[in-house]
Parts: structure tokens; C-alpha cells; sequence
């Protein structure tokens, strides 16, 4: 049983011994990449050999069993341990997406519903950057237009963990379920007879590239355009054209940035989202998997292709992927989002479980 892993213990050590070489950690993007997969094997091949010491232990004690029935009792413990951790094996063994160790770039925008849904936006926004400073995540707004009455037409915000993280707990593992459209049931602040509205804001939660190595963009292949950047109601925030426009010719995909002060940053910032569009489109082409989760993300910013909502005057969250429901928006809203992230993570393991009969042994 579990044979497998030791092809992966033998790539575990390979790793443990690259990574003990300082010229690796000449180049970051290498480093990360080895040091994320070392991390993904460490879980894996420390359970895989507490799982062969309790195997090897409860023979023993067997052994001792037919001759002082005393060892009886340990040995029945030790056969509980020895399953317990051939459980916990199975899960980790269970096909992962190859992205939950990386960073993660959310993209929130404002759909139907006008000023109140930039709001809705904002609201969001706050939501994972206070989500992020819980889990120990720093968070870096990448590119934002703001909305007149303090919201975002559109934002884009680089959340990203310190040092390794351990399998599952990386930005992208916890937050690429938040893809989709999020619907806000309230009383707007432009609303004078008090009645409810509804309005939606989309998310899109993409995978960070380590860095332009690992995405090559062919300076060929890509159309740069400057222009003047500019903040609510269309105020001149700069006099000179800072904002860039990239176009990806072969891809038609398009990203700007007009948060920072200079050309020079705006290009830079708008290159790695670039980069992380490119990650992901290249993945969905490579595996279907991640195709049709990418898809399931959001294709309009429609009310009708809500994956949750948000109740104010009930002060209600529901997910309806999973028909998750709690009543403690205000303690959502600000950042307590963990069982609802929790719940979906559980969700898409038992998924993975069904569709794969179980982990491969």
C-alpha cells in the first residue's frame, strides 16, 4: 500500500538537497518554486513515514501480544494510529491543484446596480485585505479606479504570504473559491425612500507567476499605450501620461494600470498582471480541470450568475455553491471569513474524493 510515495520521498530528498545549495537562492523564482513543492512533499512523506513507524510498532507489539497479553491494549492503539495516518495519507495524496501554493491577484469590479455596486466593491475589497491581515498575508493594491463616492469601478489588489506556506494555507488555495459574481441586497446611500436594491460585483481571482521568467512575454507580441490618468469624475490626477495600456496581441487580453506615479511603475505593474493572465489561460489550455473552474469564475457581471449574496437587513451571507448560509455579515464584511472559505474547501475535497474513488494508494 501507498507505493507511490516513494517515488515521491526519493524527489523529496532531491529537493532537500537543491535547496541546501546556495546558488539556487541566487534565483528567487527558482527558490520559490522548489521551496513550494518541498513544502507540498514535506506534508506527505512526514505522514508516509509515521505511518510505516506505526505499522512497524503495532507488529511489535503483536509480536509481544502472543506472549504477555499486556501489549494487547498498545497494539490495538497503535492499529488505530496506523489507520488514523493512512487516512490523513489518502487526502494528501488526492490530486491537487497545481497553483494552491502561489500567490494570489484578485481583481474585484463593479457590475450592475451604478454607484452603489462601486461600493459593493469597496466593500469587498476591505473584506480581503482584512481576511488577508488574519491569515498573516500582506496585501498590495496593484491598480485602482475609484468610484465617485469613495467605491471602485475596478481594483486589483497582489495578496501574497511570507516566507513558504504549508500546503493548502497559501493566498490562491484559500481565496480561488471567491471567483465569481457576489450579490448585495441593502438600502444604497443614494437611495432617499428607504427601499432595498439589489447589485453585483464580480471577482477574479487568478494565480501569481513567481516572476518574468516563468512567463516570457515576447516584446513583439505586446501593444503599449500611454494615457492620463485620472480619479473620480474624470479630475486630471497627473499631468503627464503615466497610465498603461497592454495589449496581449496574440491573446487579445488587455490590462492597464494607472495607480502609480510613473510610467515606468504603471508598466511594470501592468506586466505582471499580465503575467498572471497569461499563468492562467496557459493552464486552462493544459488541463481541463482547471479550464472549467476557470470558467465557472465569472463570464458577466450579471446578477443572474450570482455565486453569493450578501443580505443586509438580514444580516445574512449565502453561498449557493454549496448551500452554505450564516447569519454575521458585519463580522464577514470585516474579514471573518474563514468558515465560509473553510466550508468551501471542504466542499471541493469531498468533490475531489467522489471523483477519484478515494486517494490513489
Amino acid at each position: 500500500m501507498f507505493e507511490g510515495v516513494k517515488a515521491l520521498e526519493a524527489e523529496y530528498e532531491e529537493l532537500e538537497h537543491k535547496l541546501a545549495d546556495p546558488s539556487v537562492h541566487a534565483n528567487p523564482g527558482q527558490a520559490r518554486r522548489l521551496g513550494r513543492r518541498y513544502a507540498e512533499l514535506t506534508a506527505v512523506v512526514t505522514t508516509y513515514r509515521k505511518w510505516l513507524t506505526a505499522g512497524a510498532d503495532r507488529q511489535a507489539a503483536e509480536e509481544l501480544a502472543a506472549d504477555d497479553s499486556t501489549f494487547a491494549a498498545e497494539a490495538g492503539e497503535l492499529a488505530t494510529r496506523e489507520d488514523e495516518l493512512a487516512d490523513e495519507l489518502r487526502l494528501l495524496l488526492l490530486p491537487r491543484d497545481p497553483n494552491d501554493g502561489r500567490d494570489a491577484i484578485l481583481e474585484i469590479k463593479a457590475g450592475a446596480g451604478g454607484e452603489e455596486s462601486a461600493l459593493f466593491a469597496g466593500d469587498l475589497l476591505r473584506m480581503y485585505t482584512r481576511y488577508a491581515e488574519r491569515a498573516g498575508w500582506s496585501t498590495e493594491v496593484i491598480d485602482a479606479e475609484p468610484s465617485d463616492l469613495g467605491g471602485y469601478r475596478d481594483v486589483s489588489v497582489a495578496v501574497k504570504a511570507r516566507g513558504t506556506p504549508d500546503p493548502g494555507t497559501a493566498p490562491y488555495a484559500r481565496l480561488k473559491f471567491e471567483g465569481g459574481v457576489h450579490r448585495v441586497q441593502r438600502v444604497p446611500v443614494t437611495e432617499s425612500q428607504g427601499r432595498i436594491h439589489t447589485s453585483a460585483a464580480g471577482v477574479l481571482v487568478l494565480p501569481e507567476a513567481d516572476d518574468d521568467t516563468e512567463v516570457e512575454i515576447n516584446p513583439n507580441d505586446i501593444r503599449i499605450d500611454v494615457f492620463r490618468s485620472s480619479g473620480p469624475g474624470g479630475q486630471s490626477v497627473n499631468t503627464t501620461d503615466s497610465a498603461v495600456r497592454i495589449t496581449h496581441l496574440p491573446t487579445g487580453i488587455v490590462v492597464s494600470c494607472q495607480n502609480e506615479k510613473s510610467q515606468l511603475q504603471n508598466k511594470e505593474q501592468a506586466l505582471r498582471m499580465l503575467r498572471a493572465r497569461l499563468l492562467a489561460a496557459a493552464q486552462e489550455a493544459a488541463e481541463k480541470e482547471a479550464s472549467d473552474a476557470r470558467r465557472s469564475q465569472i463570464r458577466t457581471v450579471d446578477r443572474s450568475e450570482r455565486i453569493r449574496t450578501y443580505n443586509f437587513p438580514e444580516n445574512r451571507i449565502s453561498d449557493h455553491r454549496i448551500g452554505y448560509k450564516a447569519h454575521n455579515l458585519d463580522a464577514i464584511l470585516d474579514g471573518d471569513l474563514e468558515a465560509v472559505v473553510q466550508a468551501l474547501v471542504d466542499a471541493d475535497t469531498q468533490a475531489r474524493i467522489t471523483e477519484t474513488g478515494g486517494a490513489g494508494e
